[in-house]
C-alpha cells in the first residue's frame, strides 16, 4: 500500500475517533422545524448517549481534518522517496 494511502486512512481513523472523544455533553431539543441544541463544554458527553446534529457536524470536521493532515504527510513523505 501507498504511504499516501495508508497515512490518509490512518488520519481519517484518528481525527474521528478524536472527534467522538472529546465532543462536548449535548442535550438537542427538536419541536417541529426547529432545533435548540445546549452544550455543556466543561465535560464531555458518556459514550452511551446519541450523537445531536452539533456533535456529528464537530466529529466530521476532525475527521476531514485528519484526513488533510494525513494526506499531506503522506505527500510529504512520499516526496522524500
Amino acid at each position: 500500500m501507498q504511504p499516501r494511502i495508508a497515512l490518509l486512512l490512518l488520519g481519517l481513523v484518528v481525527g474521528g475517533l478524536v472527534g467522538y472523544l472529546t465532543r462536548p455533553a449535548a442535550t438537542e431539543f427538536r419541536l417541529g422545524g426547529a432545533s435548540l441544541e445546549v452544550q455543556d463544554t466543561s465535560r464531555t458527553a458518556s459514550p452511551d448517549a446519541g450523537l445531536t446534529t452539533g456533535q456529528g457536524r464537530r466529529i466530521m470536521i476532525f475527521t476531514v481534518a485528519g484526513g488533510v493532515i494525513g494526506l499531506l504527510a503522506g505527500l510529504a513523505f512520499d516526496r522524500r522517496r
